[in-house]
């Protein structure tokens, strides 16, 4: 009958361990924090934070995902800041009542760039899914846009 009753408390103090474990090493600690500022989508300071925590525990495998996942999430970032910016220049540019062949030129280039770009993008499972939408809409945006200016 004792055997029973010592498994449940040897487990117990197994997980509590572990757990205290977890929030003492330094390298964990940071790691969560990282995986926390990951999930509220300040991938930059998910970033700074995985890369503290995996430089003291290269055996830290949440700070090495959470380091992994935050330069991928930052690549969308920065592709869909990038192309709202080339959007609205070539928003400015369709203002003009005539659009000259090097203004055309210039549209077909930054296309061929955020084509190009999209293409390198690789989501993951944990990537953000409205950032990766959001690349998408604008990578259909280009293409068809590329589309007209090319006719």
């Amino acid at each position: 009958m004792k055997s029973k009753i010592l498994i449940p408390s040897v487990a117990f103090f197994i997980l509590f361990a572990m757990g205290a474990y977890f929030l003492i090493n330094p390298s964990y600690e940071k790691s969560l924090k990282a995986k926390y500022y990951f999930e509220t989508g300040d991938y930059k300071e998910a970033l700074v934070l995985a890369k503290e925590a995996f430089s003291m525990d290269v055996y830290n495998r949440m700070a090495s995902t959470v380091m992994a996942q935050s330069i991928t999430s930052l690549k969308y970032v920065t592709y869909n800041n990038d192309a709202k910016k080339y959007m609205y220049s070539i928003n400015e540019i369709a203002k003009h009542d005539v659009i000259s062949d090097a203004d055309k030129a210039k549209i077909r280039t930054i296309c061929n760039i955020m084509i190009d770009s999209y293409i390198k993008l690789a989501p993951s499972v944990i990537t953000d899914s409205d950032l990766v939408d959001d690349a998408a809409k604008y990578y259909d945006s280009f293409e068809k846009l590329l589309e007209k200016v090319t006719r």
